[in-house]
């Protein structure tokens, strides 16, 4: 444990130490909770202590979301949450910070051997992998979730983060490149016939062991994904008037994360809600106020299980709560 530790690690020492104290969870309860080693709990207790998150009661460092973090594990039964500050910053910005924060979580995740669904076409996504440091465990396999989405140099940016996180992580890519959106079934069959690399890839989603998952709000994301493989503004008005209000790498959720069924599931080449849920570990990562909603609703129906957003995200999941 770095003597100065970052917000992130300080994050983390404060959740471990909430667990251990104000919990009664023994340390390897929360080594499995966490996905971490017994010896690395017992360090950052330690660094706790040094850092004087432990006094009589639990002391989070200002600026920190601990109590936040903990009410929504215990509201809607996720296994982590990680609450970072965004205020006021813009989208991009927004992006670098979640995907910051999602590093920090993967670096100590359980990855040994697993496959790893990956969401390449997320601007967190993609922030993370930029930021991440090597894992010490290595991982089996890294699985592209979508085909590919906008034009070609988005498609080429979404297999440069995969690349780069199967390098980090010593694990074998596996691509997805086919359009992530087709304009009819019988183009979608034509295109997995002739493909035996996508057909493998789409198979190996039926094993994963970790899903990095994609949150959006039924809107085109931005003009470079409005020209090509995507859905039309006039597909995305259909689907929400049937009440979606979210999407989870392209499959709609209602209010409640019910899924939306539509002629669109047809359409897309990637990832099922069947196939992410069978995943132990469903990693989210949203925020600002465009997709508050798409959060709500992939918490809600247990989409995800891991979830990193912002403060004003956070306040707003726990002041909807749970579905009725």
């Amino acid at each position: 444990m770095s003597p100065d530790p970052d917000r992130d690690q300080l994050r983390m020492m404060t959740k471990v130490a909430h667990l251990y104290h104000n919990r009664g969870m023994v340390q390897s309860e929360i080594a499995r909770q966490l996905g971490l080693s017994q010896a690395r709990v017992s360090r950052m207790l330690s660094a706790a202590e040094e850092a004087n998150i432990i006094r009589t009661i639990i002391v989070p460092p200002p600026g920190l979301n601990s109590d936040l973090e903990h009410q929504l594990e215990g509201v809607f039964g996720l296994m982590e949450v990680h609450v970072v500050d965004a205020s006021g910053e813009d989208e991009r910005e927004r992006a670098r910070i979640l995907g910051r924060a999602l590093a920090n979580v993967f670096e100590i995740m359980p990855i040994e051997d697993k496959d790893i669904g990956f969401t390449s076409w997320s601007n967190s996504m993609r922030a993370f992998v930029d930021v991440l440091n090597r894992p010490h465990a290595k991982a089996k396999h890294i699985v592209e979730m979508l085909g590919g989405v906008g034009q070609p140099g988005e498609q080429h940016l979404a297999t440069q983060a995969t690349e780069n996180l199967a390098n980090l992580t010593d694990g074998k890519p596996m691509f997805l490149r086919v359009p992530g959106v087709v304009p009819s079934v019988s183009v979608k069959t034509a295109i997995l016939e002739s493909d035996t690399f996508a057909r493998a890839t789409l198979s190996a989603l039926n094993h994963l062991d970790i899903a990095l998952v994609g949150l959006g709000n039924c809107e085109i994301r931005s003009e470079l994904m409005a020209e090509g493989n995507f859905f039309t503004k006039e597909q995305f008005e259909m689907i929400r008037a049937n009440g979606a209000v979210g999407e989870i790498n392209l499959r709609f959720i209602d209010k409640n994360g019910a899924p939306v069924a539509s002629e669109l599931d047809d359409l897309v080449i990637g990832v099922t809600l069947e196939q992410i849920k069978q995943a132990d570990r469903r990693v989210g990562v949203s925020g600002g106020v465009a997709k508050r909603d798409a959060a709500l609703a992939a918490v809600r129906g247990g989409w995800i299980n891991v979830l990193i957003t912002d403060e004003e995200t956070a306040e707003y999941l726990l002041e909807q709560g749970p579905a009725a």
